[in-house]
């Protein structure tokens, strides 16, 4: 919008906000993408690059095409790239778009923040007892200073290591201050990854209730042990 002077004979000059006229298309790009799923019947294209469902490229086609495809066999268009050229679609059934949600989810909660740090330490399940309790002293330092911490360890060779216990266990000795960001998962054969976050303020004193909570039940059940054990 900008200002213009607007003549009148009958009063004195006035001013008015207008909008210019402009007859190009708008860009079919919106700066504020929209959250992974189906776009129904609303495709702005004429031709697609469209991927069936089970990941296979049926090559480019005509929108009527593609959304006579998708009716045909009850499946949904999902948008994947919309800078390609042709835009490329996939067709989707309703669970696969659930699924691709979560994971997008997921690795989303599991990237850095903008000015967030994140750490990474990468070992083996083989690894010996002091060079584990060395890195826990390491991430715990990390933690301390609410840093992101990846832990990726590898199956060793002939090692029965549960991969996913050892996570707990390094979690377990820095639980006062430290939870999961994102829970272990295997990310290929014989690897699986991790990453630690520091507690809010919530989450430690809710530990902390609990951890109370535990203690005094302990004391109680000893206090009860030791009554028993005299009569």
């Amino acid at each position: 919008p900008f200002w213009m002077v607007v003549p009148d004979p009958r009063k004195s000059t006035i001013f008015g906000l207008t909008q210019p006229f402009c007859t190009a298309e708008k860009s079919h790009t919106d700066p504020k993408r929209k959250a992974f799923g189906s776009v129904g019947r609303r495709i702005p294209y004429r031709i697609l690059h469209v991927i069936n469902q089970d990941g296979e490229s049926l090559g480019n086609m005509h929108r009527a095409e593609a959304l006579k495809l998708m009716d045909q066999h009850d499946l949904k268009l999902v948008l994947l790239r919309e800078n390609a050229e042709p835009p490329v679609y996939r067709l989707m059934t309703g669970q696969q778009i659930h699924e691709e949600q979560l994971k997008r989810a997921e690795n989303k909660k599991a990237s850095p923040k903008p000015g967030m740090v994140q750490k990474e330490l990468s070992f083996s399940s083989a690894i010996a007892k002091n060079d584990l309790e060395t890195k826990t002293k390491q991430i715990a330092q990390w933690i301390e200073k609410k840093y992101h911490v990846k832990l990726t360890i590898r199956q060793a060779k002939d090692s029965n290591t549960d991969m996913f216990m050892l996570f707990d266990q390094i979690l377990e000795t820095v639980s006062e201050k430290a939870t999961y960001l994102s829970k272990p998962k295997v990310t290929r054969e014989g690897v699986s990854t991790c990453i630690l976050r520091h507690m809010s303020d919530k989450e430690l004193k809710a530990y902390q209730k609990m951890e109370k909570q535990k203690n005094s039940t302990v004391k109680n059940d000893e206090n009860e042990d030791l009554k028993s054990s005299e009569l």
